[in-house]
């Protein structure tokens, strides 16, 4: 992972408090139960040891992957293109779907997706053709049922 990995102000402090709720609470919590499970006598078929033990593993490997996505973030602060007609990492873009359906996307980091509120990574075949446009802007986007043409409405950054 050695790629930078563009990420909001949000994204980042929601990274970093999970991260900081498994060091603080999870694992402690984990390695007390593990404790109390090791002195209950033979490890070798007591199920809470083998159990914790395998957990605190996924644990500590979710730390790490944390860790390092922390460390390679590129934070970027979207409040810079406030005003700003043209669409870059962070925007919230209305655009119109072949002049019928009208769809309000953000363009996060890809440690930020989410579908349920229309978050798409930056790497998102729409997202590549949306950075660098402004609003007026129309253009098609190439789909495997078909091609959806485009147009930008309106674009803010929060």
């Amino acid at each position: 992972m050695s790629d930078k990995n563009y990420i909001t102000i949000e994204g980042y402090e929601r990274l970093k408090t999970e991260l900081h709720n498994l060091v603080t609470t999870e694992r402690p919590f984990l390695v007390q139960t593990i404790a109390w499970a090791a002195s209950n006598g033979d490890r070798s078929e007591n199920a809470d040891y083998i159990y914790g033990k395998r957990k605190l593993r996924e644990l500590d490997k979710q730390i790490y992957r944390l860790t390092k996505k922390l460390e390679n973030a590129e934070v970027v602060d979207c409040r810079t293109h406030i005003g700003n007609e043209k669409v870059f990492f962070g925007a919230t873009v209305t655009i119109l779907r072949n002049d019928t359906i009208e769809q309000i996307i953000r363009i996060v980091g890809q440690d930020e997706i989410n579908t349920e509120f229309n978050h798409i990574s930056w790497t998102s075949p729409l997202a590549r053709l949306l950075i660098g446009k402004s609003i007026g802007d129309v253009f098609k986007l190439y789909l495997p049922s078909g091609i959806d043409e485009i147009e930008i409405i309106d674009v803010i950054y929060i």
